[in-house]
């Protein structure tokens, strides 16, 4: 086992189990943020495992999730959020009756 192996192993016993638990409880802006920060991790993991086993594999999968990471978060926040994206002075069915 060499030093990225334990990196990954010590980001995983000790990163991950704060995320889990910021997404399995509190508001949907804590739950929100718990699944941004796993993403996070995920990402460090991938990249320190393919570095520790040589292979350039886990790594672009690191790199990809590092950048549809953040665009998952903004689709979660849309669709869950209840809010639709709409200018100021647009009015909406209900405000029209």
């Amino acid at each position: 086992m060499n030093a990225w192996l334990l990196a990954t192993a010590a980001l995983l016993t000790l990163g991950m189990p704060p995320c889990v638990w910021a997404a399995g409880r509190g508001s949907a802006v804590e739950r929100l943020a718990g699944l941004s920060l796993a993403t996070t991790v995920v990402t460090a993991v991938l990249l320190l495992t393919g570095q520790g086993f040589g292979r350039g594999s886990f790594a672009d999968l690191g790199l990809v999730l590092a950048v549809l990471g953040p665009a998952g978060t903004l689709v979660f926040a849309r669709f869950l959020g209840g809010r639709s994206i709409e200018s100021p002075g647009a009015r909406t069915n209900h405000e029209e009756r």
